[in-house]
This record gives C-alpha cells, structure tokens and sequence, in this order.
C-alpha cells in the first residue's frame, strides 16, 4: 500500500478535477516538476552549459533508475525525446533487405505501422499483421505459423492505446527468436501502470515515453537494447555524442547504446524524468499495478451499468486504459461536455490503430485512464456525470 493523501498533495490538479488522461499524458507530481523548473532557473544563471556540467552525475543517474525499473543496466538505456523517436531509430537501424518480412500486430499504432510501411517500400520489404486471438490480444498460434526465416522484426504493443488489454511479450519472444527474429517491444502505454522487466520478457529493444503513467514530462522517451545487440546497429542518423570523428574521412560509433542518442537535449526535462522514475520506484511498481488495476476493473463495471454505454476493452489481461462508446453520442463530445464538468478523458479514433478499429467496426473510442491517485469518489463522479449527459 502507499500513502494516497501524501500523493494527492503532491498532485494538486487531483483534488480539484477528475483527471482521466494518464494514458495521453499524466499529471507530473510536484516533485517532478520543481526538478524541471529549478533547473531552468539554473540555466538562466550560469547558462545551459554549465548547468548541465553541474548535473552530469544527477544526468547519469536517470539511465540507473529507468534500468532500475526495466530490470537492465544503466548502459543499456539511451535517453530520447519520446517513446515513437526511440522505436524508430532502432527500425530503421535493423537491417533490410528485399523479401525481409515485418511482422506488426493489429493493435498496431499509427506511427510505427508508417514507418514500416515507409521502409518496407524503399527496401522491397513484406508488412504483414499478425491476426489478434477472440480474446484480442495477439493470435500465437497464427504467429507461429507466420514466422519463418525471412522475418526480422516482430513489432509488439505491449498495450494499445485504443483499450485496455496487455500483449503476451515473452511468449512472442520466445516465438519470434526460434527464428531469428527480433523484438522490438513499444510500451509506451504499459511502462508505468504495469511491472515490466525486459530479462523476463526477453524482447530486444524496448521503447517508451516519460509522460505517460511514468507521470514525467513531455519530450522525455528512452530506448532499451540487449546488450549484445548495440554494437551490431547502425543509426540512421549520427552525431558527435552518437560517434565520434576520427580522421579527416573516418568516424567511430559510439561502443554502446549511446550510438542512439544525440549530444543536444532538454536537460531540465532529463532530470524530472529522472525524478519521475524515482517516485515510481519509492511507491513501489507492484503497488502501483495493483491500484491502476482495482481503479480499471472498477470503472468497466460501473460503466457497463449505464444504458447505452458499452465498454470495448478486449484481452485476457487488461491494462489501465478503459474505453468505451455511448449510444448516440460523438465521442468527442462526451469528452467536451465531461470536460466542462472538471472530468479529464480523451478520444483515440481510427486512425491511430486502423486495422483493429476496422476491425471492430469502430471509428473511436472514448478513453478513460485511472491512474493510482485517482480516487473511487472520482470515479462514481465520472460515471454520474456520463448518466447525465
């Protein structure tokens, strides 16, 4: 258990507002954000440079909490910008090559489907969805009878952002790597709410943002590689940080995983992901998962009682993220009027997980995320407001 009362007076905006977005982007707690703005004022003193210097253990400790979290080590994290930065620059950095197949589930988001798509035509590469199982979530059975030697890449939310369910990842690895195959698990949406550790599931490279239900700041992502992997990839872009140049005609990549990261970064936003992180672990991720879990299970029963509300989330383990459509309503407009209400939710529309969406039959969803200081008030609070609509 953990002190609910003390989080909420390190979350303000939680007293006065049910805050529903955890999955878009959370509420930093103050301690998070007193990390970034102390260090912008420090920036506005001796200038970014020196600040910087400054803060290079406090910098370095960011990579040992995130491996903290993750099950890794620190030298196998590289800081980005945000969680789709990091996916990509690990695709575009596996090697391809015509009649190479990429292997997408169909809870696929958005962003990483383009990228496939886009790099698959400039290569002569096949894009191939692997079907979800009655249950939703991915079909092993048909993964397994897709998979050949020609696959090299198994792209995997580990939990879509259009509802609540949780992708089996160890099982699919242990799939994916009987034939060679790489894993490239996005957990944007799972890092946070729920424990992940990359030695348990076993995938290659993991990607995910900061300002999600890790509760940091926007413009924060990381990106996790097996060891061994690092130095056998290349980035599509480099810079002085990502190697190093050597002679007149001759760079060097940097040895690790620091070959994905760039030199230029907003430190400030470093830190309070650093911060983020902490917090998390000081709660304890268990704790966490357990209280995102009783508020998700809470908030799908309520609402299966409202006439004319149905609840979509699909999947035999579900995540934080509930959503849901109401009879005759635009969900845009359920999200407006709630909004005018002081409750925080949001829409995820068809075109950010098209081949589920078409699917389903659905255009969107709208998506409520309880994160854990959330409290059960807020939640019949929310559920009430719905009925009144």
């Amino acid at each position: 258990m953990f002190d609910l009362d003390r989080i909420r007076r390190d979350t303000p905006a939680a007293a006065s507002a049910v805050f529903l977005d955890s999955a878009g982007s959370s509420l930093p707690p103050d301690p998070v954000v007193e990390t970034a703005v102390a260090h912008l004022r420090r920036e506005a003193v001796v200038g970014g440079y020196r600040a910087a210097n400054e803060r290079m253990a406090d910098l370095a400790a960011v990579k040992s909490s995130i491996a903290k979290l993750i099950g890794a080590q620190a030298s196998d994290i590289a800081l980005s910008d945000s969680a789709t930065r990091s996916w990509s620059d690990f695709f575009y950095s596996v090697p391809l090559s015509p009649g190479d197949r990429i292997l997408l589930c169909e809870v696929e988001y958005a962003s990483n489907a383009i990228a496939a798509l886009q790099r698959a035509a400039t290569v002569g590469a096949i894009v191939e969805f692997v079907p979800s199982d009655p249950s939703g979530q991915i079909d092993l059975n048909a993964l397994e009878r897709m998979l050949d030697d020609r696959v090299r890449i198994v792209s995997l939310v580990h939990a879509p952002t259009n509802g609540g369910l949780i992708n089996p990842a160890r099982e699919v690895a242990e799939l994916a790597h009987r034939h060679g195959a790489l894993v490239l698990l996005d957990a944007c949406q799972s890092i946070g709410q729920v424990r992940v550790d990359v030695g348990e599931l076993g995938v290659d490279a993991l990607s995910a943002t900061g300002r999600k239900w890790l509760r940091g700041p926007r413009g924060t992502g990381f990106l996790y590689l097996r060891p061994e992997l690092a130095a056998s990839l290349e980035p599509p872009a480099l810079d002085l940080h990502s190697a190093q140049w050597i002679a007149k005609s001759e760079f060097q990549l940097a040895a690790d995983v620091t070959r994905f990261e760039f030199w230029e970064c907003d430190v400030a936003a470093r830190l309070a992901l650093g911060r983020a992180v902490d917090y998390l672990l000081d709660i304890g991720i268990d704790a966490v998962e357990e209280a995102v879990r009783e508020r998700a299970t809470y908030l799908r029963a309520q609402l299966r009682g409202v006439d004319g509300v149905t609840v979509h989330d699909l999947g035999e383990r579900k995540s934080g993220i509930v959503s849901f459509t109401a009879d005759g309503k635009i969900p845009t407009d359920v999200r407006d009027a709630l909004a005018e209400r002081g409750i925080t939710v949001t829409v995820s529309h068809r075109r950010s997980t098209l081949v589920d969406m078409n699917q389903r039959g659905l255009d969107a969803v709208i998506r409520a995320s309880p994160h854990y200081f959330v409290t059960f008030e807020q939640l019949d609070e929310m559920v009430a407001a719905l009925r009144s609509l």
